[in-house]
């Protein structure tokens, strides 16, 4: 991992709608992984549409557990 293809993330939870941030690791391309809610503990599908050459072109997806991303 390389500490330039870390980009801070404002997300709200699918579940409580709390804002938390999220720290994304574009370095591996576009991704699909995991993160449970900083405020409720909600296990959140995290999907990442990321072009490693630039980082500018990134689209980031939430979803509950039980929702198909």
């Amino acid at each position: 991992m390389h500490e330039e293809a870390l980009i801070p993330r404002r997300v709200r939870c699918p579940y409580c709608d709390a804002p938390f941030d999220l720290l994304l690791d574009v370095s591996q391309g576009s991704q699909l992984t995991w993160e449970d809610c900083h405020v409720c503990c909600a296990p959140i599908q995290v999907r990442i549409d990321a072009d490693p050459g630039d980082p500018e072109a990134l689209t980031v997806s939430l979803g509950r557990d039980d929702e198909v991303m």
